[in-house]
Order: structure tokens, then C-alpha cells, then sequence
């Protein structure tokens, strides 16, 4: 049985929320397009790479690749103007007292986005000190749901696969963590995030002792029976 000696985090709606500067920006391209977008549009984007986004927008519209590089270019330079507005403040509840927690406890850290954006963030929350390795939308080529993202922030740490807990917010990463043979930590719904071995609301329920305790003695791909507003799957 494999120890977790590691804990690679997807960043967005797992330390931080840019849905809605992703929302505004997503909405800012598809108003000059023409094109119709709502909330409930740029929900379904949630973990998809920003190439994948574009086409979803675009529900099945050709265009030349020329020109579908440069809405990506004008969507991102729309984001990019918004998170500079991003402070350590919009951490979410918990995330930098988990964090430190798994430092001390001598565990290895990873970021692993398919943002390509992640270390201008991470910069601009000011935690970008407390991740041994950022894994990125430029570290890899096939992202989410694939797992290559994953494996390559292990190989970076490493670590193998079972030694590691993967936190995800989205069912695409959830869907990759498995994949390649990782722990899985969901945060958010459990109607969304069923297939992870737990699923919290927040890293505000995270208790590193109590999920070592889990993980340490189980095996992957474990059932589980976690509900919405529960803590811990019964452990």
C-alpha cells in the first residue's frame, strides 16, 4: 500500500473562484460575436481547456484555426485584465491554512491547472511559495480529462500516482485523477463529484490527519457514499 507523501490542487474553485472574471470574459468575446452566453453556458466550461471552451461557445460553428487563435488570444487578454484585479483575499475560505498544514506536515505540494494563467495567479494571491511544482496549461498537451497533467506533476514531485491526492473541483479532473491511478479529494457538489473518494464543500472542512487516516489505509477507487454538506465520507 502506497503512503501519500504529495497533494497536487487544481487552482481554480479549489484555492480560488475566477468564474466569474472567466464568466465576463467568456460573455465580453460572445457579445462581439453575436453570440448567445449565460451563466449556465460558462458553467459547463468548468475544467475544459480554453481551445475546448471556444468551440463549445461556438456550438459547432467552423471556422479557420487563424481565427479561432485569435478570439482565443482577445478572451484571455480579456481575463487577464480582470484577475489583475485578484488579491490574497479572494483565497477561498480555508485553502491557505490547509496549505500550510500539508507543508508542515513535510508533504510535497503541486498545482495542477490546465489555466495557463495559473502562476499570474498564484502570484497575486501570494501563495505561489507554497507549491513545490506548478504543473500548467503549457506543461502539457492533452489536458483534462486525460490524466497527463497529473502525471506530469508527479513525475516533477517525484511521486508515483497512489502516493499522491488530487484535489479537483470539476468532474473532468476527478475523470483524469482517476485515470491515472491517483487519490481523488472532490471539492464542491457530490452529484457533480461522486466517482472522488471524498468530496468537502470547501478546504474549510479539510482535516489533514483525519484524510491521511482515510487514504493511508484504503485502497483507490474506493465507494463512495458522501452527501452534500458532509465533511468526510464516513471514515
Amino acid at each position: 500500500m502506497n503512503l501519500i507523501r504529495g497533494f497536487i490542487f487544481d487552482l481554480d474553485g479549489v484555492l480560488t473562484d475566477t468564474a466569474e472574471y472567466h464568466f465576463r470574459a467568456w460573455k465580453r468575446l460572445a457579445d462581439e460575436l453575436g453570440l448567445p452566453f449565460d451563466r449556465q453556458d460558462n458553467e459547463a466550461l468548468r475544467g475544459i481547456p480554453r481551445r475546448e471552451s471556444l468551440l463549445r461557445l461556438l456550438k459547432g460553428r467552423s471556422y479557420p484555426e487563424e481565427q479561432l487563435q485569435a478570439w482565443m488570444e482577445r478572451k484571455n487578454n480579456y481575463y487577464i485584465e480582470y484577475i489583475h484585479q485578484i488579491t490574497p483575499s479572494d483565497l477561498l475560505p480555508g485553502a491557505r491554512p490547509f496549505l500550510l498544514e500539508v507543508r508542515a506536515a513535510g508533504l510535497k505540494t503541486a498545482i495542477g491547472s490546465a489555466s495557463k494563467n495559473a502562476r499570474l495567479v498564484l502570484e497575486r494571491l501570494e501563495i505561489a511559495d507554497l507549491f513545490d511544482i506548478i504543473a500548467d496549461g503549457y506543461s502539457v498537451e492533452r489536458q483534462k480529462p486525460a490524466p497527463d497533467l497529473f502525471l506530469f506533476a508527479a513525475r516533477q514531485l517525484g511521486l508515483e500516482p497512489p502516493e499522491c491526492v488530487v484535489v479537483e473541483d470539476a468532474a473532468a479532473g476527478i475523470e483524469a485523477a482517476l485515470a491515472g491511478g491517483f487519490r481523488t479529494l472532490g471539492i464542491g457538489s457530490a452529484a457533480r463529484l461522486g466517482t472522488a473518494e471524498i468530496v468537502l464543500n470547501g478546504l474549510h472542512e479539510a482535516r489533514l490527519s483525519e484524510l491521511l487516516g482515510h487514504y493511508n489505509r484504503s485502497t483507490p477507487r474506493i465507494e463512495n457514499d458522501a452527501l452534500p454538506g458532509r465533511t468526510m465520507v464516513d471514515l
